[in-house]
């Protein structure tokens, strides 16, 4: 099983945003870095996908959605603020249901989650970073969590 744990692409400034932050969108460079997701990830055979309910989150894996015609759930356990612990309870329900799946969450949530993992199960090569849009690819052996491979952010033209 492969569980791919995507932060939300560029959302713009909080501080510039009028109105609840779970609310604020994906800005264009954010849009464009979700359909650069989505073609990454729409050959690899995603059957769940699951998002913190912010809007940027769940704007991140839409595209995805639409070319694999899988749903996008929202759970709290991926909202900004959430333990790495509940989060890592979801990644293990999901590996016990399919083959892959993707998770959409932030960027105080995911490190926690691959630090509990670095700490317990899995081995990690890659630099341990989260920038926005990036992905960690995290396999399950049949046993554990065995390993972590970070894909960096889509290079998105800034025009």
């Amino acid at each position: 099983m492969r569980l791919y744990v995507v932060r939300h692409a560029h959302a713009g400034s909080r501080s510039r945003w009028d109105g609840p932050d779970e609310r604020r969108p994906l800005t264009t460079k954010g849009r464009r870095q979700a359909e650069a997701i989505a073609d990454a990830l729409a050959p690899v055979g995603v059957s769940r996908m699951v998002s913190s309910p912010y809007r940027r989150c769940t704007q991140t894996l839409d595209p995805l959605a639409d070319r694999i015609g899988v749903g996008v759930e929202e759970d709290e356990r991926l909202a900004e603020g959430a333990d790495g612990v509940d989060a890592l309870a979801l990644a293990d329900e999901l590996r016990k249901q399919d083959d892959a799946a993707v998770v959409c969450s932030h960027g105080d949530v995911i490190p926690e989650m691959l630090r509990i993992l670095k700490a317990t199960t899995a081995r990690f090569k890659d630099p341990f970073v989260w920038p926005k849009a990036s992905t960690w690819v995290v396999t399950w052996d049949g046993e554990r969590w065995a390993k972590a491979r970070y894909i960096a952010p889509p290079e998105i033209d800034a025009w």
